[in-house]
């Protein structure tokens, strides 16, 4: 940028030229407290990690409407249940949620066509207040009791094998 002419200027003007900083920074490390080396870590109630897991969201407010509850029984109480195990599914296979995910969720629990009356009150019982946040635990424990058998079936095995074979489908 030029200088106004009202400025006084020497009349020998020394040259600017680079000079290095007195001291050099430090390189950047991930030695963060919360930063995770290596793979996520695996264990009961630590969840099942994978990419765009909240488009399940969208996919599950599809079921809505087919879902088939009882008396006493909740929309948003079953999604939030069936969730979990479709995340799960999604992230065994290292990819986002699909509809099969969710298909399979919900047929094993029977929400998806008539379920026996056992099923009805084993499944009342579990999913009973599910879609509050503070039922976290329960949410975790009703993902993990899903054998991972069940989820690497396709949803033509699972509708195949329900309702006859409900209960290995579950874990129970």
């Amino acid at each position: 940028m030029a200088s106004p002419r009202f400025a006084p200027t020497p009349a020998v003007d020394t040259v600017r030229s680079y000079s290095s900083p007195p001291t050099v920074a430090r390189p950047w490390s991930p030695g963060r407290r919360a930063e995770v080396e290596g793979f996520q870590p695996q264990g009961e109630q630590l969840g099942f990690q994978g990419p765009d897991q909240g488009f399940a969201l969208t996919i599950a407010e599809g079921f809505r409407p087919r879902l088939r509850l009882h008396e006493g029984e909740h929309a948003d109480d079953a999604i939030r249940g069936c969730l979990g195990i479709a995340l799960r599914r999604a992230s065994l296979f290292s990819r986002a949620p699909v509809v099969h995910d969710l298909t399979i969720a919900f047929t094993i629990w029977g929400f998806l066509a008539s379920a026996p009356a056992d099923l009805v009150e084993v499944r009342r019982l579990r999913f009973a207040g599910m879609a509050h946040p503070h039922h976290y635990t329960e949410a975790r424990a009703l993902v993990d009791m899903v054998p991972e058998a069940t989820l690497r079936m396709t949803p033509a095995q699972v509708e195949a094998a329900f309702p006859a074979q409900w209960r290995s489908l579950v874990g129970l």
